[in-house]
């Protein structure tokens, strides 16, 4: 009987040796797209979970605004930004799905070292206990030494049973965590692939509605290319970035002022009435405008630089730099006019956007720019999208000509 139990631990012993042999691999389907760094895996998959959320809850706001929206503009606008909305949501997912399978990866990895350490004793363990497992214990009084040998032998291995018995169930645990990992590995994989089908669906479905924007445009389209022409006239003007920022400011303000005159006085009826002079009126400050209710991050991924950080060139930052996935949506930050979209001077395409009461902001880092001059947007439109890679999004938001910390208008 005792040969017997022995015989089943050293069993089991051999086999959860051969075993931590063969772990199950991870799949291999999910290298078409590169995966996060290993120790920023958790940090990735609880940001990429948070702004999975924020796009969905944001699409179903826009949803409902088009909905609810009596002019074609409107739902039109409403409707392209939902899909931007659902876009970044999915975007979100696949780098969750990407985070969830290079954690598993790593896990699996750690484990496989566990049982690579574990493998070497055990096999010895096992080779021997089934060595002696299958000598008769007949023949053991044959062997060279005293029967009392062959006793404390036997009862070595008697008290050893237990032990045998522990390490094989602490094994079959570690086997089995490897394939609960190899499982979560995989539903990662199909997550992943669920996520880049439902981006290109809805890549495709923006691309559809974008494109019958444009023809709905047709009309204003002289219009439009004499904006592009005089703000493409102000950025050869401009001696930088924030030159070209203050002219387009000063052109909105100017756009702003003409817009508040008063319309012609009415000639009186009787010409011999004198009319009182009306006193000039003190000048007054106009009050401060709030930022746009719609203010948002125009693209999603993991902060570099803060608003006011040292820069490489000792300067504060004046906006916040993120580090975007390739080809990831761009969207406008907030509710506003184009006054400028295009390449450049090493800043890549940007776009920038004239909000009500003097407020405006700076996207850079742009591929590819899907809007122009003139156009108006709310928060939320598509407006491009990023080159992703080395090439960081900068989004930047002024007052007035003075930049503040987007963050603290975020809701």
């Amino acid at each position: 009987m005792q040969g017997r139990s022995i015989l089943t631990i050293t069993a089991v012993c051999g086999v959860a040796a051969a075993l931590a042999l063969a772990l199950p691999r991870a799949p291999e389907a999910a290298q078409v797209t590169p995966l996060v760094e290993a120790d920023e895996a958790q940090a990735a998959l609880a940001r990429a979970t948070r702004e999975s959320k924020l796009a969905e809850g944001r699409a179903a706001r826009l949803t409902a605004e088009a909905e609810a929206a009596t002019e074609a503009a409107q739902k039109t606008a409403s409707e392209a930004a939902a899909l931007a909305a659902r876009i970044q949501q999915a975007e979100a997912e696949i780098e969750a799905a990407r985070a969830r399978l290079t954690i598993a990866r790593d896990q699996r990895a750690k484990l496989t070292a566990r049982l690579a350490a574990k493998q070497e004793p055990t096999a010895r363990l096992a080779a021997a206990l089934q060595t002696a497992a299958r000598r008769p214990l007949a023949l053991s009084a044959l062997q060279p030494g005293s029967l009392e040998d062959v006793v404390h032998v036997r009862a070595v291995m008697a008290s050893a049973v237990p032990q045998i018995r522990q390490r094989t169930a602490a094994l079959r645990a570690d086997l089995d965590r490897g394939r609960a990992l190899e499982a979560q590995a995989a539903r990662a994989v199909e997550q992943l692939r669920g996520g880049e089908a439902d981006l290109r669906q809805r890549r495709a479905q923006l691309a559809a509605l974008e494109q019958q924007q444009r023809i709905a445009s047709r009309n204003a389209k002289g219009a439009a290319l004499r904006e592009a022409e005089r703000a493409l006239a102000l950025a050869e003007e401009a001696r930088d970035l924030d030159g070209l920022v203050d002219k387009l400011g000063e052109v909105a303000a100017l756009r702003r002022e003409l817009a508040a005159l008063p319309g012609p006085v009415l000639r009186p009826d009787d010409l011999g009435v004198i009319l009182p002079a009306v006193p000039d009126a003190a000048p007054t400050a106009p009050p401060s405008a709030p930022p746009p209710s719609d203010l948002q991050l125009p693209v999603q991924g993991r902060t570099l630089l803060g608003f006011g950080a040292k820069r490489e060139s000792g300067l504060a930052s004046t906006g916040l730099t993120l580090a975007p996935a390739k080809q990831a949506q761009v969207v406008a930050p907030g509710r506003g006019r184009v006054a400028f979209a295009g390449a450049y001077r090493g800043f890549g395409r940007i776009v920038i956007i004239e909000h009500p009461g003097g407020w405006t902001s700076l996207v850079t880092g742009l591929e590819r720019v899907d809007v122009a001059v003139g156009d108006n947007v709310i928060g939320g439109s598509p407006v491009g999208r990023a080159s992703g890679g080395a090439t960081p999004v900068t989004i930047e938001l002024r007052r007035d000509g003075q930049p503040v910390n987007l963050l603290q208008y975020l809701r």
